[in-house]
């Protein structure tokens, strides 16, 4: 019998669910090399490897199977081959542009340990899916509003989030599709550098945002009373802004979010926040060119600084602070510790803070590899994001329970069923 890679799901999985892989048909205690590949829509290449023994009936299970020392990663590592892909270009992350297309896995078994590849034994191809069957893409092109709202299956009306990325700007839409998958009716809002919205990040009005929370919770399809906020970095800022100001939102969760308003002045009405101050001369540059600017803000319990921390003792809603503990962009950690003593002195209920030692900046949904540098837009250089590749791993899978039972328990009062793996 020859080898086969034999894997379950067997043909497509989405990606954020786990993906079982196993080979047959080697022979007893057969020395072998996996190896995946994964091309973004750029072209540009991912991989990683393992090196395993088979059993002595020539079965290897990855879920039973320890991988040996020597590969992208050693010890029992069922999605080892996923979390541990690598952009074979420098200071390249993985993104999904379009959501309606899946990425291709390859899979590939080469006989032996060497430093390079032997003899191919047996290869698979595997579709992982963003969008779940009967999932309703809908571009949203209403008023300024420049978003997309992913609708799950059925009737509704469903639990309602709007979900806010980064400095990168444009329109990503893979952890909100990813959102809608589980029940929930999301909307991924632009804000910036995306068709007509404005280019940079000079200004923001928490108007274009209120119109945004408006269309969701006059939306048939989603269910009131109030709808929930999910932002990363500064994505996470303009979150608790907008809890602080505007009417209509239940639950707030933030990824490595900031209690200060930052890079941007915001202003709503006659009211206006300035950007916590920088001061670049607290940038490190390593050897290798990649600026560690986790020391680059001021302290917004300072001074002046102090207008930039945003007052979210005037929101009505429920708080969660996803922190890695590892995050090098900014002091994540000490936000949402300030954000807590913050709410409580003004005598409102205590938020959940969620912490994952050796996560870094970019907690993305399960299974993205963990990016340690990239650039920056508005460094315009690479910087270091943090983060120890498995135990970042184990956070990404920890904190997307964590955040669907936030919302489920916030949005529709119901327990999701999900608990804790960590």
């Amino acid at each position: 019998m020859a080898p086969s890679i034999r894997l379950s799901p067997a043909a497509r999985s989405l990606f954020d669910e786990p993906l079982a892989i196993a080979v047959q048909g080697l022979g007893p205690r057969q020395q072998v090399t996996l190896r995946t590949s994964l091309r973004d829509e750029t072209g540009e290449l991912f991989q990683a490897s393992a090196r395993y023994q088979a059993g002595d009936d020539g079965q290897l299970d990855l879920a039973r199977c320890p991988a040996l020392p020597g590969g992208s990663f050693s010890g029992l590592e069922p999605m080892g081959l996923l979390w541990a892909l690598q952009p074979q270009k420098p200071f390249w992350r993985l993104v999904k542009r379009d959501v309606q297309s899946p990425f291709l896995l390859q899979l590939e078994v080469f006989e032996g340990h060497g430093e390079r590849p032997g003899r191919l034994l047996a290869q698979a191809q595997h579709e992982r899916a963003f969008l779940r069957d009967g999932v309703r893409r809908v571009p949203v092109r209403e008023g300024r509003i420049r978003a997309t709202l992913f609708l799950p299956p059925g009737s509704g009306p469903f639990p309602g989030i709007i979900d806010l990325y980064g400095t990168g700007g444009g329109l990503p839409e893979y952890r909100a599709c990813l959102l809608a998958n589980h029940g929930f009716a999301v909307l991924a809002l632009a804000f910036y550098s995306y068709e007509d919205l404005p280019k940079g990040m000079k200004e923001f009005h928490l108007e274009y945002f209120e119109e945004a929370v408006n269309y969701m919770l006059q939306h048939t399809q989603v269910k009131g009373p109030g709808i929930g906020l999910l932002g990363h970095s500064k994505g996470g800022d303009l979150c608790i802004s907008m809890a602080s100001f505007l009417k209509g939102i239940t639950a707030t969760a933030l990824i490595n979010g900031s209690v200060a308003n930052v890079g941007a002045v915001l202003r709503y009405k006659d009211i206006t926040i300035p950007p916590l101050g920088i001061n670049l001369k607290r940038v490190k540059v390593s050897k290798s060119g990649i600026a560690d600017i986790i020391d680059a803000l001021n302290n917004p319990l300072e001074g002046p600084d102090q207008q930039s921390f945003i007052p979210l003792e005037k929101a009505e809603c429920c708080f969660l602070f996803i922190v890695g503990q590892d995050d090098h962009n900014w002091k994540s950690e000490f936000f949402a510790v300030e954000g807590s003593k913050r709410l409580q002195a003004h005598g409102k209920e205590k938020p959940e803070i969620v912490c994952y030692p050796g996560a870094g900046h970019y907690i993305e949904p399960p299974f993205f590899p963990m990016c340690a540098a990239s650039m920056h837009l508005l460094f315009g250089k690479p910087v270091m994001w943090g983060g120890e590749p498995k135990a970042h791993c184990e956070a990404q899978i920890d904190a997307w329970q964590q955040i669907q039972a936030f919302f489920c328990k916030h949005l529709t009062g119901k327990p999701s069923g999900t608990s804790s793996k960590l």
